[in-house]
């Protein structure tokens, strides 16, 4: 697996501070992409394990951040590495609410619960999912690209069984993530 981007504390990427990370990769090839680069798999430069650990370092030892978000491409693709490396995370640096942008719904991630897909939604406590739609594109959308995508409470909506958006929870006084 290769990552084509990190960066250490961004506000775009989910609510608060947050570190981002850019997995390559996507076979969505959604018109009007910001970033085709991204859909090959061998762009960037590989998520080795010590690339891995350095990353997890730095988060670990960010008081600032609220959490981390999981981009790309779209990290799905790589699910069963994705998912090693937030274990991995949560091992070295404590639990960190995990954000994951997706061009797959909700519903499509948890059609089969035995797939790597599933096990990896079920890390996350946000996804942002839904193919990226040029003709529905809103630069006024909150952590959005398109109209058609969503918000989605990952904890909430597994429970119940369907989607549940996901309400900010900075608005009850949520504290940065401190491991």
């Amino acid at each position: 697996m290769n990552i084509c981007g990190y960066s250490p504390e961004s506000i775009n990427e989910g609510e608060g501070l947050r570190a981002a990370i850019f997995i390559s990769g996507c076979r969505h090839y959604c018109p009007g992409c910001f970033s085709p680069k991204t859909w090959n798999f061998n762009y960037g430069e590989p998520f080795t394990e010590a690339r891995q650990l350095e990353i997890i370092d730095e988060i670990k030892n960010n008081p600032l951040l609220n959490g981390v978000t999981i981009l790309g491409g779209d990290p799905f693709f790589s699910a069963e590495e994705v998912s090693a490396f937030l274990d991995l995370l949560r091992l070295k640096a404590g639990p960190i609410p995990v954000w994951i942008y997706s061009g797959y719904t909700f519903e499509e991630l948890t059609a089969q619960p035995d797939s790597a897909e599933y096990a990896l939604l079920s890390r996350c406590e946000v996804l942002v999912d839904g193919r990226f739609m040029e003709e529905l594109r809103d630069p006024s959308l909150r952590y959005c690209g398109s109209s058609n995508q969503r918000l989605i409470d990952v904890p909430k909506s597994l429970a119940q069984e369907k989607a549940v958006l996901w309400k900010s929870r900075f608005s009850s006084g949520l504290e940065p993530f401190s491991p």
